[in-house]
């Protein structure tokens, strides 16, 4: 009683600090240093206990539960329950946040005599409070609000520069996609009240075996749909890419880093927990979604030259390889095999958690580079690892981890979601069995797609010379920025060195729920010395070796190449020959020519455009053109043939009720006749 006492105030005190951040960065509204100051210390502070809350409730096992009843709206009742799988989200919210917020600290001086930095202080801490929040709610009701909370403050911030027209453009998508997905949601939970007499979750998880199938499955339609739209998934992903560049750097490594992941978060706590038995057409469909939106979304992240929108385009790959990971877990289970469900839900956690590392790390290193070259345009970079040498530095951990390539983090999770999809491949019948070749090799395909995307992003941006003059302003970041990333880059290198001891907390979240309780899992068995297996030696891994294993070889690589292939060598540094002309910026590769060809080759799905602008000089003969400009662009294919048309009958629509509206008063009076007449006649 005194331990779960404990927790309480523990978990209260934790929303107490993020409520008091909330305040007072209102209160010091007009003092930008205090605003910012006590802002940061609140952020940073309550994340530190955010994420100690999370791992020693996820350590002791204990859960909590604990709420009130609300005196005016009897179904409305404040009740929260963290178990394992809710302290692990907690746990992953407040750990990103703690670094976001550390980098913040330096990153928002440069808004000083620009915006209200108390303004943004308050929607920040009420947006990390609302996920908090979101993940811990018990009832339905009260998850509709806290979902609201986290959604309208996230809206404000991404519409902070609101001095940038493109801005408040994208803030208006997302917020329209956001309660467009808010409405799903709310309808699944109204079913599920209508059928089981409750909006408490433990209430729904008892009643859910006697939900008509055709309900149940309703639900699940729309609960993808809307907690889909809040992950990004193809095809509800069109806010995204402009809602996370829009933000404050700091604040789209949250977004990108852990907002997203509250609906796979709801995901999971409503088909791995709630709804439970499921039939398997459910994980089949969550399969296909997740090879879907990995694919399409490196493929657009490719085509990208903005770096913060070729970042939230990787968030939308990212989602579908963890829901690849879900997907498998929801047709082991469906199927009965609840111990190789464990390890798919297990490699879908432990990707959570590695992209919520490496893409904040991303979108801070990139916050950085923005801050100082003042562009979001990689073409304009080019040479910054000169002036920025540790942003570069961790720019690159984060490009290795985002790439599965190991020691980083992304590598084992990505490991352990292939192994997944393999004992899909060798345990199902051959129906299903195709269902996860479909997983496995899009994986493969988005793997290297990835790969290649970063060598772009790398190399245009940081290496070869500078493409503007701006580069050669640029400038080392402050302390603060650079603690921040650098944090982030360490843990990156660290969960993937000790990946094997990580999934041991992974699998007492993944067995918290439902029918995995009494699952003993396979990965357990080694785990506790740092290696992965699967599946009765189906494979495995050992992290520290490999590590181990890939710092002699670089080692010895150098000394003998070095010492012995290269000891009578002698250097001579001279110019670099250059044909006889200066080198010049005009001569390095582009991003768009980096990504040309592997466009082409996608160009049925991409559907580029080629655009061709020349100027002629009226002087000199009009076949010798003064300049010729080739400007390749990407459409969106949802967006032109799913969401355009639907904009295009909305318009209709509304011109029609603009007719109506501004219509004669006694118009008016016949239509509330008609109406109450006919809700007499549906009365009776």
């Amino acid at each position: 009683m005194t331990a779960i006492f404990t927790i309480q105030s523990a978990f209260l005190s934790l929303l107490g600090i993020f409520l008091a951040g909330a305040a007072g960065s209102l209160i010091l509204r007009k003092n930008d240093s205090w605003a910012n100051g006590w802002s940061s210390f609140c952020a940073v502070t309550g994340s530190l206990v955010g994420a100690i809350f999370g791992i020693a409730t996820m350590i002791s096992g204990n859960n909590l539960s604990f709420g009130m009843a609300s005196p005016l709206f009897p179904l409305l009742s404040i009740s929260f329950y963290v178990d394992t799988l809710s302290a692990f989200f907690i746990a992953v919210i407040s750990i990103i946040a703690l670094f976001c917020s550390l980098y913040g600290f330096g990153y928002v001086k440069h808004f000083y005599k620009k915006y209200s930095i108390g303004a943004l202080g308050f929607f920040y801490h009420l947006f990390i409070a609302g996920m908090i929040l979101v993940v811990s709610a018990s009832n339905g009701l009260f998850f509709l609000i806290v979902w609201e909370i986290m959604s309208v403050a996230s809206y404000f911030l991404v519409v902070y520069d609101r001095n940038d027209e493109n801005n408040v453009k994208a803030g208006f998508l997302y917020l329209i996609m956001t309660h467009i997905g808010t409405a799903f949601i709310t309808f699944a939970f109204f079913l599920l009240y209508k059928f089981t007499g409750s909006f408490d979750f433990e209430a729904i998880k008892a009643g859910s075996g006697a939900l008509p199938v055709a309900i149940k499955n309703a639900v699940f339609v729309l609960a993808m749909i809307g907690f889909g739209t809040k992950a990004g998934i193809v095809p509800f992903h069109i806010w995204l890419p402009s809602a996370h560049p829009a933000a404050p750097s700091h604040v789209s490594g949250l977004m990108s880093g852990v907002m997203i992941k509250t609906g796979v978060y709801m995901m999971i706590r409503l088909f791995m927990d709630m709804l439970q038995p499921i039939p398997t057409w459910w994980g089949l469909t969550v399969l296909v979604i997740g090879a879907v939106s990995s694919l399409l979304g490196v493929l657009y992240a490719l085509s990208e030259h903005d770096i913060k929108k070729l970042l939230a385009y990787h968030s939308i790959e990212n989602i579908g390889i963890i829901l690849l990971g879900l997907g498998s877990a929801l047709t082991f289970s469906s199927i009965g095999m609840p111990v190789i469900a464990t390890i798919a839900l297990a490699a879908s956690l432990f990707h959570t958690l590695n992209h919520a590392t490496f893409k904040s790390l991303l979108f801070l290193s990139a916050g950085s580079v923005i801050n100082k070259t003042h562009t979001r345009n990689m073409e304009e970079y080019g040479g910054l690892i000169k002036f920025m040498p540790l942003t570069a530095l961790f720019f690159l951990v984060g490009s290795m981890a985002i790439s599965a390539l190991p020691p980083f983090n992304g590598f084992f999770s990505e490991w352990l979601t292939f192994q997944s999809l393999f004992q899909g491949i060798a345990s199902a019948d051959v129906i299903v069995k195709w269902f996860f070749v479909l997983g496995a090799g899009s994986l493969a395909f988005t793997g290297g797609l990835a790969l290649a995307c970063f060598v772009k992003v790398f190399g245009i941006t940081f290496l070869a010379r500078p493409r503007s003059d701006e580069v050669f302003h640029a400038k080392e970041s402050s302390f603060s920025l650079i603690a921040g990333m650098g944090a982030l880059a360490v843990l990156s290198l660290i969960f993937g060195v000790f990946s094997g001891y990580l999934i041991t907390f992974l699998e007492k979240a993944a067995t918290g729920m439902g029918f995995l309780k009494n699952a003993t899992t396979i990965t357990s068995a080694a785990s506790g010395h740092g290696a992965l297996s699967v599946g009765n030696g189906f494979a495995s891994v050992s992290a520290p070796a490999l590590f181990v294993f890939l710092l002699v070889a670089l080692v010895v690589s150098v000394i003998v190449f070095r010492f012995v292939i290269n000891r009578h060598q002698k250097v001579k540094v001279g110019m670099t020959w250059d044909c006889g002309t200066n080198l010049r910026p005009r001569m390095e590769i582009t991003a768009t020519g980096f990504a040309r060809s592997i466009i082409l080759i996608f160009k049925g799905v991409l559907k580029p455009s080629i655009q061709q602008e020349i100027t002629y000089d009226d002087a000199k003969s009009r076949y010798l053109p003064k300049s010729h400009v080739i400007i390749m662009g990407i459409h969106d294919v949802y967006y032109s043939y799913l969401y355009q048309p639907i904009i295009k009958v909305v318009t209709v629509l509304s011109s029609w009720a603009t007719k109506i509206q501004n219509g004669n008063i006694n118009v008016y009076v016949l239509y509330v006749l008609i109406a109450l007449i006919l809700a007499l006649i549906s009365a009776l």
